[in-house]
């Protein structure tokens, strides 16, 4: 299938490893133009030496976008951008007593306010050229809240609303916003949700691959699984959908709602 996205500009924050780097390099499969976002820049680096291979034009920000001036540096650079893919930052697992006040804010100023303040900026960029589309990826646990990760829970559901309030108005300015909630995805990051997990259940962190035996299929998503949605939904081939949240986790959420 054609999706039409050749020669577009997207820009893609975490994009260093994980489901930011898969979505890097199957935009740039797509004939897609990049600029990537992460604070390792050696990892960036290496990503975009993979997305040039494609044929990509790739521009890479070594940043940390909790930091204000570095945000503004990226959307002044940012103006031409049609697709905003905001995926950097991930939150700790636990529970109200065991994530103290200073990690709950640090991971919510990357992840939370990180995704509102880029939106209001490129938001402001698309609205002036009349086009664009923002995909928020956000976490399926903002839908299945989970006390032993309520943190991230509390986060990915107010993003959830976020993204259905803004892409609810959004086609009047020509703009589209929607969100993607991911469930376990075979990634770093869910090795260290899983351990932590263990160790709380078990007093023994190794134990972790006991919790990926109970996901649908007997596995997390792949990578490409969750990049290969995201790019589909940024095409025009999703040109009607706006203001809601597509939740791929092999059907964990709606199990757990019935």
């Amino acid at each position: 299938m054609d999706l039409g996205l050749t020669g577009r500009r997207v820009l893609i924050t975490g994009a260093s490893k994980g489901i930011g780097a898969g979505c890097a390099l199957a935009f740039a499969a797509e004939g897609c133009n990049l600029s990537l976002v992460a604070r390792d820049a050696a990892s960036l680096e290496a990503v975009a030496v993979e997305a040039r291979g494609l044929g990509a034009e790739v521009r890479v920000f070594a940043m940390d976008l909790t930091v204000p001036a570095n945000l503004e540096k990226l959307a002044a650079a940012s103006t031409d951008v049609d697709v905003l893919v905001n995926n950097a930052g991930a939150i700790p697992g636990g529970n109200l007593a065991s994530v103290d006040e200073a990690t709950w804010r640090a991971a919510w100023e990357l992840k939370v306010f990180g995704y509102i303040n880029l939106s209001r900026a490129i938001y402001a960029h698309m609205k002036a050229r009349g086009h664009g589309v923002i995909i928020n990826d956000i976490g399926a646990a903002g839908e299945r809240h989970d006390a032993d990760y309520i943190a991230g829970s509390t986060a990915n559901a107010g993003l959830m609303a976020f993204s259905r309030a803004l892409g609810g108005r959004s086609l009047e300015d020509g703009i589209r916003v929607l969100g993607v909630n991911p469930g376990p995805v075979a990634t770093d990051r869910i090795v260290s949700l899983m351990k932590t997990r263990a160790s709380a259940a078990f007093g023994d962190d190794s134990r972790w691959e006991e919790f990926t035996r109970r996901f649908p299929l007997g596995r997390a998503a792949r990578v490409e699984e969750i990049a290969d949605t995201i790019v589909f939904l940024a095409s025009d081939r999703a040109s009607y959908t706006s203001g809601t949240i597509i939740t791929i986790d092999g059907g964990i959420s709606a199990r757990n709602s019935m």
